[in-house]
């Protein structure tokens, strides 16, 4: 399955609590809250490019699935990971305490990310 393409953020539950647990600052909580992500997947085989362009804020982070690679957090923030596929529709990486799960059906994006008993979930809509 490719994921490759651009998404546009449809919704988001959780974002406020999660940002402020993650330690951003309490005004980029708010610039950010009601800004409408938009997220460009290139894909080669197992390597990817995912771009996500928020407002003015751009974070780029490049990956290779079952190898680890350097990726930049919502914080700013380096973590190495290890991007797992499974199945054919879903990615899975775990960091510093979180998982993130990316599940691509149809159009759709959900990209939900665990920490401790706090779940931000945000859905995209493939434009």
């Amino acid at each position: 399955m490719s994921f490759a393409g651009k998404y546009e953020l449809q919704s988001q539950e959780n974002f406020e609590p999660f940002m402020r647990a993650l330690g951003l600052p309490e005004d980029q909580i708010q610039k950010g809250k009601d800004l409408k992500s938009i997220t460009e997947i290139v894909q080669d085989g197992k390597n990817f490019t995912v771009t996500v362009t928020t407002g003015s804020k751009v974070i780029k982070n490049q990956f290779t699935i079952g190898e680890e690679s350097e990726i930049e957090l919502m914080t700013g923030e380096k973590v190495k990971v290890v991007v797992q596929m499974e199945g054919n529709n879903k990615l899975v990486a775990q960091a510093k305490g979180m998982k993130a799960v990316t599940e691509f059906n149809g159009d759709l994006i959900s990209y939900t990310m665990t920490m401790g008993d706090l779940t931000l979930k945000r859905v995209s809509k493939r434009i």
